[in-house]
């Protein structure tokens, strides 16, 4: 008998608690029927953490993460998640943005826009503005703030590697966001050119960021995969979620050199409708195939992408996405039965 996956569970707050255990439950149920088995330990982070621990990310969180195969996280508000990335250096985020065919008309766009659009936005995760310097203080004008946007050319280029091996096993064209006219101390489009160097077959199109946004809009499907610092990657990729229809809908991996990630929605704390019940899991379930596929259970990660899809071709939505017509509303609990109810069909 194979060892089982051990997976620690960061339900954080907000709405972060009700898409973790729905999605917990689709795994555990997949487990069974896949024939791998699961260990799940609960702890703490963001202000739940806090309240217990003074810490936003506290030690014993730390210690319960290391040795896991996988971290499936919740959300928090303004603490926690930026020490856990940097404590397991998970450089790398892959958020991918691929609409789901019954979904088309939830988009913010016409539907022959954004059908068999297929984008991977990769982030660097754990360096840049979130992590410079940073501080108040005051001088002859008044009090100010400052973030300092930071990126060692070593940070640019490890990434860069990633993107430009995810290019090479996609269509092969690198899509580089920046904004050199404003920031050129920080060259992204020279580094990724050169480490390019080793990849023949990628295209690298560097891109000003005020520019691929608009882009995106408006020619999504021209894109494959789209390489952005911290902050530019996080806003851009949130644009993925007027493309599907629904940020909710939207799942990541973070993943250190080592393969070891942690797996979330791209959404926050929503706390406007936390505890209510309406929350969205899909998004959260998705990142839970992310990290099925990399555990390298395959077939288990396509028996739920496919369970998913044949409740939203039923017509049950949340929500989120606005039911209409035939469509059916329904919570988020009774959402994850139905999949439940198709994976073991």
């Amino acid at each position: 008998m194979t060892e089982p996956y051990r997976v620690v569970a960061l339900p954080g707050e907000g709405i972060g608690p009700e898409v973790v255990d729905a999605s917990l439950k689709v795994l555990v149920y997949l487990a069974k029927l896949e024939g791998f088995s699961l260990v799940i330990d609960y702890a703490l982070i963001g202000q739940p953490a806090f309240n217990e621990f003074g810490k936003f990310f506290p030690d014993q969180t730390a210690k319960l993460c290391e040795g896991a195969d996988g971290i499936l996280f919740g959300a928090v508000t303004r603490g926690g998640i930026l020490e856990l990335r940097q404590h397991f250096d998970f450089f790398i985020n892959f958020r991918p943005v691929r609409p789901f065919e019954t979904l088309l008309d939830k988009s913010s766009l016409q539907s022959h826009k954004i059908q068999g659009a297929d984008i991977l936005f990769v982030r660097e995760l754990v360096s840049g503005i979130y992590f410079g310097p940073s501080g108040r203080t005051e001088d002859d004008s008044g009090y100010y703030g400052f973030h300092t946007m930071k990126y060692y050319d070593w940070q640019i280029r490890r990434i860069a590697k990633v993107a430009l091996g995810k290019a090479k096993e996609r269509r092969g064209l690198l899509t580089v966001a920046h904004k050199e006219n404003a920031l050129p101390q920080i060259p992204w489009s020279r580094l990724v050119q050169e480490e390019a160097e080793h990849f023949p077959d990628v295209i690298v199109e560097p891109m000003l960021v005020d520019n691929l946004a608009m882009q995106l809009v408006r020619e999504p499907k021209r894109f494959d995969v789209i390489l952005a610092g911290n902050l530019f990657g996080d806003i851009l990729s949130d644009i993925g979620g007027a493309l599907v229809g629904s940020i909710g809908l939207l799942p990541s991996a973070s993943l250190n050199e080592r393969g070891f990630g942690l797996y979330e929605a791209i959404h926050g704390t929503a706390p406007d409708i936390a505890g209510k019940g309406i929350a969205n899991p899909l998004g959260t379930m998705g990142a839970v195939v992310l990290m099925l596929q990399q555990w390298g259970e395959t077939h288990a990660a396509i028996k739920l992408i496919q369970a998913i899809e044949k409740v939203l071709a039923l017509g049950y939505r949340t929500a989120d996405l606005a039911p209409q017509g035939q469509e059916i509303l329904v919570n988020a609990e009774t959402l994850t039965e139905l999949i439940v109810q198709q994976l073991g069909s």
